[in-house]
């Protein structure tokens, strides 16, 4: 605006006053002098007592308006004299943008050799887009603020794994012992001592690792950062000097993903539908089916079992597991276990076995008993919640049983009275007779207190098979126990080793555990072991 502007409505009549000003100070009565400064200008005009600064800068034609403003306020009430200042307020916007470089995070890791390091994940620095208000008065910068923010570029960390090799006892192995530790896939095979990684992407959340029933594939879950998906499925070969990674293109899987044991390349698994909520997901306690090719092609996804209500506290989820023979699945739920037969020509449909009170845990968590298959297929080793009959309700009950359940027909056989909610009965490799008999044993884990087997710690116990001669393995007496999970058995029995190994973890390390002789030995050390997987 022209530093005069606001002379210009009432030029003739300031001009005659400034003159008149000039010739005599004659001032008509009742009117009084104030001086005003707008815009680089200064100048006097007249008005009548009583005016307020708003009405003066209108006599003087002078526009005033937000965001400007005036010295003193406008609705200021002049006297004689007084100063009335405009000052003019502007703002603009202003766009940069900023690089944040990233950080360097170092892992020990013990699956490495001492001094050797490697690269996990390349570091990308951040892209930030910062808009910025500035605010001038009569020109001149009076402050300056944020007023968004946009990430452009999230910054990724450089992590580097260093290698901190304790020099534990090596020992051969058969098969091949796959094992996740701070988000990434190891491999062991021949003995202890040889190891590599095999998915060194860090955001494996565990919720699925499975080897392939062949060994040269790894079925896993990777976390995701998308809005309304929790993670997703991937498969990797693991063998053979080009690696192929598959994304299997669903997502949302916490109970359930495994390789449909007689087929090529063939996944089942169930979803779940993300909540806000605890625990975080609905179940849709489904089972689907997909196929997929070492080129890449993925089929689209089939149904096998419809989404359900779950039965009792089914928001939480089912778990499955195959049959040997592939074509059925046990199923566990809160309230009980059956089988599905995938053979059925009409729709699939729940069979149950066993109907248990489901478990009141008073929590965001539902307990779900452990199943698992005979290697015969004519049996099934799961956990049975029992009615006390001296707890309040049923549901209310400390009591729970490992049990045999055969599929022929004839009663559940007990096997562990007491045994504990997490006990995860394990069968060992089929063992030939000298009879020419299929033996074979049971691991399982035995609550310490089984009374309060949810937050007891656990022993590792084997017996054979129909619950005879059952020895603890580990750990010591007097030692902390174990936390519950799943153990897995060697596939053969390891050179040097009498029986066949158990593979479990404890205090977040991997040991291996004699069947036969009890001798223990600890694999890694560095505390950061989270699932694992032998075939």
């Amino acid at each position: 605006m022209p530093p005069v502007q606001w002379f210009r409505p009432r030029l003739i009549v300031v001009a005659l006053l400034w003159l008149a000003a000039c010739a005599s100070p004659v001032i008509t009565p009742g009117l009084i002098t104030v001086r005003i400064t707008a815009d680089g200008s200064t100048g006097e005009i007249h008005v009548p007592a009583g005016t307020t600064v708003e009405e003066a800068l209108q006599a003087a034609g002078i526009s005033a308006t937000s965001p400007d403003r005036s010295e003193p306020p406008g609705y200021t009430v002049l006297a004689a004299g007084g100063e009335i200042r405009v000052v003019r307020v502007t703002e603009e916007f202003f766009v940069e943008q900023t690089v944040i470089p990233f950080e360097t995070q170092t892992i020990r890791n013990e699956s490495l050799p001492e001094g050797e390091s490697r690269l996990i994940q390349s570091g990308v620095n951040g892209l930030h887009e910062i808009t910025y208000r500035r605010v001038y008065e009569d020109n001149v910068e009076v402050a300056s603020s944020e007023v968004k923010r946009v990430v452009l570029q999230e910054v990724v960390p450089e992590i580097v794994m260093v290698g901190g090799q304790t020099p534990f006892s090596q020992v051969q192995i058969t098969g091949r012992l796959v094992y996740l530790s701070s988000g990434n896939a190891w491999l062991i095979e021949t003995n202890t001592g040889n190891r590599r990684p095999v998915m060194t992407t860090g955001d494996l959340d565990g919720q699925v690792f499975r080897l392939s029933p062949d060994k040269e594939w790894l079925l896993f879950t990777r976390r995701s950062d998308e809005a309304g998906q929790i993670n997703t499925l991937w498969a990797a070969k693991i063998v053979g000097n080009e690696e192929t990674l598959i994304d299997l293109g669903v997502g949302n899987i916490i109970h359930f993903a495994d390789w449909v044991p007689t087929s090529v390349l063939r996944v089942a698994f169930s979803t779940v539908e993300p909540r806000d909520a605890a625990p975080g997901w609905q179940a849709n306690n489904d089972l689907q089916l997909v196929s997929f090719s070492s080129t890449g092609w993925v089929a689209k996804p089939a149904t096998a079992l419809e989404a359900n209500a779950g039965g009792i506290y089914g928001w939480w989820g089912m778990s499955f597991a195959f049959a040997p023979d592939g074509l059925r699945l046990a199923y566990a739920r809160p309230d009980g276990v059956g089988v599905i037969d995938l053979r059925e020509e009409e729709d699939t449909f729940l069979r149950p076995i066993i109907e248990m009170p489901a478990y009141n845990t008073q929590s965001d968590w539902a307990w779900v008993p452990g199943i698992t298959w005979a290697p015969t297929g004519n049996l099934l080793f799961t956990v049975d919640h029992v009615d006390s009959g001296i707890a309040a309700t049923p549901e209310q009950s400390a009591d729970f049983a490992m049990t045999a359940v055969p599929l022929e027909g004839g009663a559940s056989i007990p096997l562990v009275a007491n045994s504990g909610m997490f006990a995860y009965p394990t069968p060992s490799p089929i063992q030939v007779q000298t009879s020419g008999e299929l033996a074979y044993q049971l691991a399982f884990l035995q609550a310490v207190f089984p009374n309060q087997s949810e937050t007891s710690r656990y022993q590792l116990v084997v017996m054979d098979r129909d619950g005879s001669n059952q020895r603890a393995l580990f750990p010591a007496e007097g030692q902390p126990g174990l936390e519950p999970q799943q153990v897995y058995w060697s596939p053969e029995v390891a050179p040097g080793a009498s029986g066949y190994w158990i593979a479990y973890l404890y205090q977040g390390n991997l040991w291996l555990v004699d069947s036969a002789t009890g001798a223990a030995f600890q694999l890694t050390g560095d505390g950061l072991i989270d699932r694992l997987d032998w075939r």
